[in-house]
């Protein structure tokens, strides 16, 4: 393995590693659950993403061994943390978690969401109806 290959791996582990920091800065400094949700979301997949693709190359050149648990991983992280943020922060929307108090814009205020179960339930037969 040569040496540029060398230097790029550790590029690539180390702007990782500064994203996962950022991420964790984030956490602690941003205000509210949804801001903090997507720092999470965001700077933590890309972050934990550039350390697999990392530990990918330096086993590909290092050892001539292409593993498919790393890209799988790769795959999984990359698919389900975006989607396991979007879903914790509406959680927490539909739950009336407030928002930051200098909060400009709530696009899901105007929409009407049913809070009962009752709702839910006359919402979906007048779906299945028409």
């Amino acid at each position: 393995m040569t040496e540029t290959i060398n230097i790029f791996i550790g590029i690539v582990v180390l702007l990782g590693s500064l994203l996962s920091l950022v991420t964790t800065i984030g956490l602690i400094r941003l205000p509210d659950v949804y801001t903090r949700s997507h720092a999470a979301s965001k700077s933590a997949t890309l972050g934990v993403l550039l350390i697999l693709v990392g530990a990918l190359l330096y086993f590909w050149f290092a050892d001539n061994y292409f593993s498919a648990r790393l890209v799988l991983g790769i795959v999984f992280v990359f698919i389900t943390a975006p989607v396991a943020g979007h879903l914790i922060s509406r959680a927490a929307y539909f739950t009336d978690v407030p928002l930051w108090e200098k909060t400009v814009q709530d696009d899901l205020k105007t929409k009407e969401h049913p809070k009962t179960k009752k709702e839910v339930e006359k919402r979906q037969k007048v779906h299945t109806e028409a």
